[in-house]
């Protein structure tokens, strides 16, 4: 039986708590999940994508999710997605903007590559209004997060904005 490979891509910068929660339950749908951490500048990244990287695979292990395997890329997310020999991109949903969002991206990667099918996942309802884009304003302006991200991404942006003292340019 063909081992089944899902992708699932993001900047994770930081990783959440509902990032968290995509990847667990993702990972029980295919027998490997790959984590692509890739890079989107207009997204003003507060972490490189190095360390973005070392933070999901410590979060992921600090899951205990044995079939995940952290890899970053700066490609096409078909072409990656090919590469890694996936037929399945794992995409999270929390808003009807996201949805109208990502359909729009699911069917212009179904036409780049219609092996390679797109399955979304409901954030969870506690977890549907994160975004790491807002968890990092929140900090910014001395905001508790500990309910969006683990402890150890708090101390990560907590140290980040304490030696930048702004949201991006690592």
């Amino acid at each position: 039986m063909a081992t089944r490979i899902g992708v699932y891509p993001g900047t994770f910068d930081p990783i959440t708590l509902g990032h968290s929660d995509i990847i667990r339950r993702g990972a029980k749908l295919v027998d490997k999940l790959i984590i692509g951490v890739t890079t989107n500048m207009s997204k003003n990244p507060m972490f490189t994508p190095e360390e973005r990287m070392a933070m999901v695979e410590r979060e992921v292990a600090a899951m205990g999710i044995d079939n995940c395997e952290v890899v970053g890329f700066n490609a096409l997310l078909m072409k990656f997605a090919q590469v890694q020999g996936a037929s399945v991109i794992v995409r999270g949903l929390r808003a009807v903007a996201d949805f109208e969002y990502e359909y729009q991206m699911a069917g212009m990667n179904q036409q780049l590559n219609s092996r390679i099918e797109t399955v979304f996942l409901m954030a969870d309802v506690s977890l549907q209004p994160i975004a790491s884009k807002l968890v990092k304003e929140i900090a910014l302006f001395g905001g508790e997060i500990n309910r969006f991200v683990s402890p150890a991404v708090r101390d990560d942006v907590v140290a980040r904005i304490a030696k930048t003292g702004t949201l991006g340019d690592y």
